[in-house]
């Protein structure tokens, strides 16, 4: 086979740390080559093969051939020495060397709180809907759950072009159409994350479940009568980059209409490093939108991941219900707690023992109150309730006999599953019960069974959602909108287990993250597609945001800005009527990159091709046609002028005319300019430019300056945040 040109084809490799290999010195590398070649007789796999062939020098490749990436892009994984790895760094075409890495998961009334009711009480496209398929890249799936039903479905679309590789004792149905495993596990759920996920996004309305009557109800996805296809990226020891771009190829190739994926990194990774980039810029160029989730590092600054422009990205936000678990002393007094605890004490007291008291002497005062592992006397502790100053003592309690745990919270905005009865107190609280145990001869208490509030102050973001700033395109804010991630009811793997030692086995179970939030948003955005179907990623991604509704943060500074919420809470009934959106397509994220100063061989590891920035580019990331608009400045710059560059396309009414107001917002005083301050459209899909100049000085390196730029006819609010922010560094 003649040998391919620079021109195309690339390799782009990566070094993974956490693949078996039978040769210890062999390791397991990606080499992603970019787009597929559009001649006839060339073969991928032959392609593979061969270079493999010319690289180790062995005529047999058996062991070597990891994996074949053939469909949406062209590339393989291959186990490689040193000296081989070294060689095909330097044959033509090839690019760079980077290290694969593991990345993890970002782990009903929601719905409702949202305003996408159920039933005839929410405008519904049946017909688009039943024909629009979510690609779900997670844990795989649990195919007998209620939520994944096709009672009622009919044949899947024609469009559908996948396959269901669950493995043994393993059937896909007219509702879950496909599954594929890049595991080696088989596609079965057995984490239960993936499952949540899928039914979060388009599981069937499954009436009167609950986690053992906690948060009963109808449990259902935004698109019920949407089809899944679900992709086995991720095991319990987290999700490789080579599965999780197989996982990309395979679902662009199949014919899904959105992709949601609630995985990450610890941080965020440069674009031509990250799988979940890669894979979604070339989702995107085909018309597919991937929502990903911000991650569960918060309320710390510069740890939101997934920051490509080309992802919507979901911070998590609480809804109107929560759950509460009460501590009753033995004085009466009833402290509120939080956890999902479906154990009730309620009618009898136990002793408390705080952690402390009960040291063992290889242990001191402070370590036993943590109740860390091998601190605690069994004696002193067996038969009570175990107080502890963190959740430790929930990995020990077991093991000390204690009958219940109560401890002192890390994350009191957010209720979680134990595998026995316990419920976390913010400090105050836990310092009222320290005080009751020091002070009482013998005291006791009681930890009853879960109770459920409404009506709370929401919606408010989580705790533990990542906040930006943006550290790789810093001029693009990130997260984009917020979601219900906190307390989330959704189906479960009968197979895993709903806490740490819990052997109890559910249908239905809580979990909260950023993780769920994300296929809220895609059950939002595949809403939205059914009445929209032509409508491309960047356009859905626009009606989202721009009609986001406004929220609060947990935190100070930068924790309760923008930085964590993003454009807002998402509101699905509003984005279904938008009025205007901003476009952007390929040729638009490929001049945001040359703006990034990005030379040619990396936009080949980003989209595939070969591209060469004009050397005139003068295009900078910020001008973007996105649908907030943010810049980061030096903090010496004590006077500032900023310019944004922005066009807008009518979908609403065929003539109208929307005039811009601005709001302002926290932080400094912004001066806004928008020119030309009234758009005046005649036809549908009619665009209209404007250029938004923002003055201002003085800049708080802690804390962004921000405001609002809303275009309305009287019928359509628009609005677009706009954040400045300095150098902190």
């Amino acid at each position: 086979m003649a040998k391919l040109t620079a021109s195309s084809f690339l390799l782009v490799l990566f070094l993974s740390s956490v693949s078996a290999v039978t040769d210890e010195d062999k390791k397991e590398y990606i080499v992603y080559m970019g787009s597929l070649s559009s001649r006839e007789d060339y073969t991928p796999m032959s392609h593979h093969m061969s270079i493999l062939q010319e690289v180790t020098g062995e005529s047999s490749i058996e062991g070597r051939l990891v994996r074949s990436y053939k469909k949406s892009f062209n590339g393989f994984a291959a186990r490689l020495t040193e000296s081989e790895r070294e060689k095909v760094a330097k044959m033509e075409g090839v690019v760079s060397v980077f290290p694969n890495k593991m990345l993890q998961l970002q782990t009903t009334s929601s719905w409702d709180f949202m305003g996408l009711k159920e039933g005839t009480k929410t405008k519904r496209n049946p017909t688009t809907e039943s024909d629009t398929i979510i690609g779900v890249i997670d844990t795989g799936i649990t195919p007998e759950s209620e939520s994944f039903s096709d009672k009622g479905f009919g044949h899947p679309p024609k469009k559908w072009k996948g396959v269901c590789s669950g493995s043994e004792n393993f059937t896909c149905n007219n509702k879950l159409i496909g599954a594929r495993d890049y595991t080696s596990e088989g596609t079965r759920d057995t984490e239960g994350h993936g499952t949540h996920t899928a039914s979060t996004a388009a599981g069937n309305a499954v009436a009167d479940t609950s986690f053992f009557g906690i948060g009963n109800g109808t449990v259902r996805g935004g698109v019920p009568a949407a089809r899944i296809a679900a992709y086995k990226v991720c095991t319990v020891t987290g999700c490789t980059s080579d599965a999780i771009l197989s996982g990309f190829d395979d679902a662009i190739a199949d014919g899904v209409d959105l992709i949601t994926i609630s995985i990450g990194g610890k941080a965020a990774a440069n674009f031509e490093t990250d799988p979940i980039a890669i894979g979604a810029f070339h989702a995107m160029v085909k018309g597919i939108l991937t929502v990903n989730a911000a991650g569960n590092s918060g309320p710390s600054a510069e740890t939101v991941t997934g920051v490509a422009p080309w992802l919507l990205t979901v911070a998590a936000s609480t809804t109107n219900r929560g759950f509460v678990t009460k501590v009753v002393l033995g004085n009466g007094t009833a402290l509120v707690g939080k956890s999902v605890n479906s154990f009730d004490l309620r009618g009898k007291n136990y002793p408390l023992v705080y952690g402390k008291s009960a040291a063992s002497s290889s242990c001191d005062a402070e370590m036993a109150g943590h109740c860390s592992l091998s601190c605690l006397e069994k004696s002193h502790v067996e038969g009570k309730i175990l107080v502890c100053s963190d959740p430790d003592g929930l990995k020990i309690a077991e093991s000390v006999g204690a009958i219940a745990v109560i401890y002192k919270s890390l994350k009191p905005d957010v209720a979680f599953i134990h595998h026995l009865p316990a419920s976390s107190l913010q400090a105050k609280d836990f310092e009222s019960l320290v005080s009751y145990i020091e002070s009482t001869d013998s005291p006791q208490a009681s930890v009853l069974k879960t109770e459920t509030i409404f009506n709370r102050t929401s919606p408010v973001i989580a705790s533990f959602s990542s906040r930006g700033p943006n550290t790789i395109a810093i001029d693009i804010l990130k997260p984009d909108i917020t979601a219900p991630g906190v307390e989330i009811l959704a189906a479960f793997s009968p197979n895993a287990e709903p806490s740490e030692h819990d052997t109890r086995k559910v249908k239905y179970s809580v979990l909260s993250g950023t993780s769920m939030a994300c296929p809220h948003i895609a059950g939002v955005a595949a809403y939205i597609k059914t009445f929209y179907p032509k409508w491309s990623p960047s356009m859905i991604q626009s009606a989202i945001m721009t009609t986001a509704w406004p929220v609060n943060a947990t935190g100070t500074g930068i924790a309760s800005t923008e930085f964590a919420y993003g454009a807002g809470h998402v509101n699905p009934i509003a984005a279904l009527n938008p009025g205007l959106v901003y476009e952007s397509d390929k040729a638009d994220h490929v001049a945001f990159l040359c703006g990034m100063n990005y030379t040619s061989d990396i936009l080949k590891v980003i989209t595939g091709e070969n591209i060469t920035c004009s050397e005139k580019n003068d295009t900078l990331p910020r001008n973007l046609n996105y649908p907030s608009m943010s810049a980061k400045l030096l903090v010496s710059d004590s006077n500032f002028t900023v310019a944004f560059n922005r066009t807008l396309t009518n979908v609403g009414t065929p003539s109208s005319t929307y005039k811009s107001t601005v709001v302002a917002g926290h932080g400094s005083k912004l001066g806004v300019e928008v020119t030309p301050s009234v758009l005046s459209f005649k036809t549908v899909n009619e665009r209209q430019s404007f250029r938004v100049t923002v003055t201002g000085s003085d800049l708080d390196s802690e804390l962004p300056s921000s405001a609002n730029l809303i275009w309305s006819d009287g019928t359509h609010t628009v609005r677009s945040p706009i954040v400045i922010y300095a150098d902190s560094h």
